[in-house]
């Protein structure tokens, strides 16, 4: 959640500061600064907190506006109980993930955001013809069956599929091999405190999130140990599912992005 979506939530659910501060376990002092703008760059795991504590106030988890409104023009639809084929009947262009049986709304991503994407996945690309190997990168919009059942459909910003019988033409079935989120602030929740979990069960290797404001990654090595591992964009990150024998230099990537940023 961006700041002014935050204050917005917390009108909604009628919150004081001292309510939101006691849920979230954010300081009062810290929670007054964020939402007054005086603090102008928040840390990034004070968002998470604070979104988290706002979004678990209602039982429409993390869905937002414009998702409400497609489903109050369609009574039967629902964001909750939903499977792939109902996920399949949307309109096109719709921007949806639909998670053990919700549907999540996604918003349009920014510039910095596809850019970061097409990027890693040069890297990730060449790495692979490189070597021969046989592996397969994608970017986003890519379906996902992530769990082989009909609840649930993701598309990851970017992943990598080594075993070649989950890709169809339609979309790839089961677990990518390595799975990257480029992390907008509206998704914060749901990429760390959803997917993570869903990644891992599910059978993904690898997990990274990019966040671009904080100019920070943080990488899951799921077949070595549940506490990820940080990175800032003056890094250059191996890939664990090659053990390390390719690496993503950020700060090559972060310097052929910077004029976005001014």
């Amino acid at each position: 959640m961006t700041v002014e979506e935050m204050k917005k939530r917390k009108k909604e659910l009628g919150y004081s500061n001292k309510q939101l501060a006691e849920i979230s376990g954010v300081p009062l002092g810290t929670v007054q600064k964020i939402l007054s703008g005086e603090t102008a760059s928040p840390r990034y795991d004070t968002i998470c907190a604070l979104s988290k504590a706002l979004s678990n106030g209602h039982d429409t988890l993390y869905v937002s506006e414009s998702a409400a409104d497609y489903t109050a023009k369609d009574q039967d639809h629902s964001f909750h109980e939903k499977t792939i084929d109902d996920y399949i009947a949307l309109p096109e262009g719709t921007r949806i993930e639909l998670i053990d049986g919700k549907f999540y709304d996604m918003a349009a991503p920014t510039t910095i955001h596809q850019a970061l994407g097409l990027e890693i996945g040069f890297v990730l690309k060449e790495y692979i013809r490189d070597n021969n190997g046989e592996c397969v990168p994608f970017v986003a919009p890519t379906d996902v069956q992530l769990d082989c059942d009909d609840k649930t459909m993701v598309q990851p910003d970017v992943l990598v599929v080594c075993d070649r019988s989950k890709i169809t033409k339609a979309r790839i079935v089961g677990a990518p091999d390595l799975v990257m989120e480029v992390i907008s602030p509206s998704r914060v929740t749901v990429d760390i405190f959803i997917k993570v979990q869903k990644y891992k069960n599910a059978g993904v290797r690898e997990y990274w999130l990019v966040f671009p404001e904080e100019k920070m990654v943080m990488v899951y090595d799921f077949e070595k140990s549940d506490i990820p591992v940080h990175y800032s964009f003056e890094d250059s990150i191996p890939v664990s599912i090659w053990d390390g024998k390719c690496s993503i230099d950020f700060r090559r990537i972060y310097s052929s992005l910077e004029f976005m940023y001014e």
